[in-house]
């Protein structure tokens, strides 16, 4: 990681627990500095760097308000990259995902939009024990792999609730 961290972009201490609110007020503050608007009389060099510091900026945002890219960010720090496509050695986990996907395909069939709502609820609870474990465990380096489990299910529980989203909205149509 060449580009300065993302968190000292924020002027952010690294760590998981981050005040959402405060991160998209420097955002914006940052991004109205290096817009590239703002260089449109500058030279051709000073209009590439605001661009390149204007998508640096928006990366790291994206990165920092999501908390599993959040989560793979930080592990990434610490030097533990996780392959892409770790295979889950996690059979309760597995079982869950099945459980969770013949859920909203039930619900997708019946159309059932309560019934969305709370499935989405219950989604919502597990991804919220799922961060506060990441949390509690991911810079000690005795739970390191504790730390790379949680975050795999952040993936998969984030995918999860974006096709709840995509759902929602076919329902609601």
């Amino acid at each position: 990681m060449g580009s300065p961290c993302h968190f000292a972009l924020f002027d952010l201490q690294p760590d998981f627990r981050v005040d959402l609110e405060q991160l998209a007020a420097r955002y914006r503050e940052l991004a109205r500095t290096v817009h590239p608007d703002r260089f449109a009389d500058a030279s051709e060099r000073e209009q590439r760097l605001a661009l390149e510091r204007s998508a640096s900026l928006n990366e790291a945002y994206q990165t920092l308000k999501s908390a599993p890219r959040r989560a793979l960010y930080l592990l990434a720090l610490n030097g533990r990259e996780l392959p892409l496509e770790a295979t889950v050695q996690d059979p309760d986990f597995l079982m869950q995902q099945m459980h969770w996907r013949e859920e909203l395909e039930d619900l997708q069939d019946s159309a059932d939009l309560s019934g969305v709502a709370a499935f989405k609820r219950r989604l919502k609870g597990a991804q919220e024990e799922l961060n506060e474990a990441f949390a509690a465990c991911w810079n000690d380096a005795a739970h390191r792999e504790e730390a790379e489990r949680l975050v795999r299910r952040m993936q998969f529980l984030d995918k999860l609730s974006y096709e709840v989203r995509q759902l929602e909205e076919r329902l609601d149509d």
